[in-house]
């Protein structure tokens, strides 16, 4: 049930003391695990969850917008089939960035401070930026627009170019539908919300989303991402049997949206953590402390056995 996310993250692992031999991992996201939930709560169309989650990723990049500790407000919504299109995707997601716009007012008329966030989210597709700039790099390409109208939600994450390149980013073959073709003639019914971070001067993604696969996309993603074994493990045996429900979904980030709001320069001024030290190092001297151990050698007295 845990998430694959790219597919070649290692897992935080542990052993039970008293259960020897038992596996458990600690979870990326709980992109599988929230939509066997709706199931298991026997929550009606319409209907959804949101997790206060906490996870960790061993393999994720560590730097001034990423952090091995996950802090986010994961949620899932049970849909119906006919609401597997871009339109309601782009209604759940309006409704999203207003959540976020309103917080900025908020805080902006408390503490006197200037607000970046435009009233209205502009829609882009990753398909459309790369006929545009077939040059440049997917950051390259989030940098232009989010620049240019400040909040963008990017359509079309995962799958593959015609020259068999990421088109943008990559998704896991089994949550996301990146793969549908929407009327635009693009493909894909996912997409992340970016800002503008003018301490960072770069796009800066706050949420993922997208409606997720249903049986038909699912075969198709497996096959192209070349793990279509996976259809014999117990999730996707559940979705593939109608089990689970027809549901769209997503993370927020918690650290990442504090960071934006609160200006920071690191995520780990807002989140206690594990930093690289050199960052740590550089950003002292420019009087900004992490909350993070980065800046402490490690003990060779006090190391775990």
């Amino acid at each position: 049930f845990n998430d694959n996310l790219n597919g070649v993250e290692r897992p935080a692992t542990f052993e039970p003391r008293d259960f020897p031999g038992t596996h458990l991992e600690v979870p990326f996201s709980l992109a599988k695990w929230k939509r066997w939930a709706l199931h298991y709560y026997g929550l009606e169309p319409g209907k959804g969850i949101v997790t206060d989650f906490r996870g960790l990723r061993c393999d994720d990049d560590v730097d001034f917008t990423h952090s091995l500790y996950v802090d986010q407000f994961d949620w899932e919504k049970h849909i119906a089939q006919e609401d597997r299109n871009v339109e309601y995707l782009k209604e759940t997601v309006r409704g999203i960035y207003k959540a976020v716009y309103d917080t900025e007012q908020v805080l902006c008329n408390k503490y006197g401070y200037e607000s970046l966030l435009p009233e209205e989210l502009v829609f882009a597709t990753s398909d459309d930026m790369i006929k545009e700039y077939p040059h440049a790099t997917p950051k390259e390409r989030e940098n232009i627009l989010c620049k240019k109208h400040k909040a963008v939600f990017f359509i079309g994450i995962g799958g593959l170019k015609e020259d068999g390149e990421l088109r943008h980013d990559g998704r896991a073959p089994d949550y996301d539908d990146w793969i549908t073709q929407r009327p635009d003639g693009g493909y894909g019914l996912n997409g992340d919300l970016l800002v503008w971070n003018p301490v960072l001067q770069q796009s800066f993604e706050l949420s993922s989303m997208g409606i997720r696969v249903n049986p038909e996309t699912l075969i198709k993603q497996l096959d192209l991402c070349k793990v279509p074994e996976r259809r014999n493990f117990v999730w996707h045996k559940m979705l593939l049997d109608g089990t689970l429900p027809q549901t769209i979904g997503g993370g927020i980030g918690q650290s990442r949206t504090c960071q934006f709001m609160l200006r920071c320069a690191h995520i780990g001024e807002v989140q206690h953590g594990w930093y690289n030290p050199k960052e740590v190092d550089v950003l002292k001297k420019k009087g900004i402390n992490l909350l993070g151990l980065g800046e402490f050698e490690a003990d060779p007295a006090a190391m775990s056995q």
